[in-house]
């Protein structure tokens, strides 16, 4: 894969948010929520994102309708609706494959960009212009040497000017020389790849900022993490990360669907009925992709709160939506007993497509 010279990683801001937005422009400057079906008083609903009003009184992603409707009163609830979404960032992306850069995306609202310009900078300042211009869209862009620093840079790009000495607004920079006067002093999970239950390892072995961690000895690191973990965490403490930017398409290894039910599943033949019409709805994506599934998952969340998987290997591979729906069902019998259920989810593994058989 090719390596560059800049690593530039963009993210759109309140990318769910912003499409409702521009297809309801009515509703700028208010607090708005997406998520479930738009119905806040229905039960065991969850905030897919909500706009800077709504998250002025505490609404975050993941948070129940219900809490983010006692929270913020006045908000207005939208139903999700993953196809706007998903033409709405084909169409970003494709306008920043406009410009002279590799782009590799990964996900919605993000991907790297890499080139080997002298100014970095001026691209970023671009891109954001570009996308704004075609699309209507805002984003901020990080600069780094590496994918690693692009990222981490991007959070200086959302932060307040002033934050990193000479950042201009939604874009900042961050590289080797830099490295740890902007974040030697910060805490290990400021860092990419590190969450609390490491930092929290981190710090009882003594080390709490991410100067600490470039200095941990790596024998040390990989006794207490591991051969592989120990060495990686300190090479992130330098900042290390790859520089190689792919514009391969990436192809899912699954397909999945699942759902939370507003009232508890109780019935066998009622929980086998919902499996079927999620495994049908499984089949019928990976068909349309000219993909062949290898293997079938079950996810059963049960009352009050206990989440459980069976996964079994099918015979051959298939796109046959009974054989996928009887296998689901089939995975039952592999509970002792089946208490009143509260989420269900069919997951499928795939075949790997054959390079010569990736879409354009």
């Amino acid at each position: 894969m090719p390596v560059f010279r800049w690593s530039l990683h963009l993210d759109l801001d309140q990318f769910i948010a912003a499409v409702e937005l521009r297809r309801r422009p009515e509703l700028r400057g208010l607090p708005v929520v997406v998520g479930g079906d738009g119905d806040p008083t229905r039960r065991r609903q969850v905030v897919a994102t909500a706009s800077y009003e709504a998250r002025a009184f505490g609404v975050r992603s993941g948070m129940p309708l219900g809490t983010a409707l006692r929270r913020c009163p006045d908000a207005v609830f939208l139903p999700s609706d993953r196809d706007a979404y998903d033409h709405a960032s084909a169409e970003v992306w494709d306008v920043v494959r406009g410009l002279p850069v590799t782009v590799e995306v990964w996900g919605w609202d993000e991907g790297f960009l890499g080139s080997d310009t002298h100014d970095p900078e001026a691209l970023a300042h671009e891109a954001r212009a570009l996308v704004h211009d075609r699309t209507g869209f805002t984003c901020c862009v990080g600069i780094g040497d590496n994918k690693l620093r692009a990222k981490l840079a991007t959070g200086f790009a959302k932060a307040p000017p002033g934050t990193l000495p000479e950042q201009a607004p939604g874009v900042a920079v961050l590289t080797r020389e830099s490295w740890f006067a902007v974040m030697g002093d910060r805490p290990t999970d400021a860092l990419w790849g590190i969450g609390a239950r490491t930092a929290a390892k981190l710090t009882d072995e003594g080390i709490t900022t991410v100067a600490q961690l470039a200095h941990a000895d790596d024998d040390a690191l990989a006794a207490r993490f591991g051969p592989s973990t120990g060495p990686w965490l300190a090479r992130l403490g330098r900042g290390v990360g790859e520089r190689t930017i792919s514009d391969v398409v990436w192809e899912p290894r699954g397909h999945s669907h699942e759902e939370t039910y507003t009232e508890d599943v109780v019935e066998r033949h009622d929980i086998e009925a919902h499996l079927r019409e999620l495994a049908s709805r499984v089949t019928d994506d990976v068909a349309a992709d000219r993909r062949l599934i290898t293997h079938v998952a079950i996810k059963v969340r049960f009352v009050p709160f206990i989440t459980t998987t069976r996964v079994t290997k099918l015979r051959q591979p298939t796109q046959d939506r009974s054989v996928v729906a009887d296998t689901a069902v089939k995975l039952l019998d592999r509970y002792d007993e089946l208490r009143p259920v509260r989420l269900l989810g069919v997951r499928v593994d795939l075949v790997p497509r054959e390079p010569a058989d990736r879409r354009d």
